[in-house]
């Protein structure tokens, strides 16, 4: 594949948000729609991550998809969800986004 594994990743990343969101609106899988593309997402997410680990560490791509995730996840549940974040949670999600960044853009673990 001549895509980079950063885009992989970033990819992987996305329908693995997209795949969470969808569990809030499958209703705990009562509905049919949101529950098979939730199955969808996850497998692609999860298939495109084995790919990435090819070119990445399991540590740093599960570092940069897990903090990635939950600041993504937090954001759409305030946004969309009506979830409240208080101060020392949006300060928590601010440390985990400087930290993705600093494995992104600084480690040497990562090759760009």
């Amino acid at each position: 594949m001549n895509i980079p594994p950063n885009a992989l990743l970033a990819l992987a990343i996305a329908l693995e948000v997209a795949g969470t969101s969808l569990l809030q609106a499958s209703h705990h899988f009562t509905r049919l729609v949101p529950t098979i593309a939730m199955g969808i997402c996850y497998g692609l997410a999860f298939w495109l991550l084995t790919i990435v680990l090819k070119y990445i560490p399991v540590g740093i791509a599960y570092a940069i998809w897990s903090g990635s995730g939950v600041a993504a996840i937090a954001f759409i549940g305030w946004a969309f969800f009506g979830q409240r974040l208080d101060l020392w949670a949006i300060l928590g999600i601010g440390l985990i986004i400087v930290g993705v960044l600093v494995l992104n853009l600084l480690s040497g673990t990562v090759r760009h």
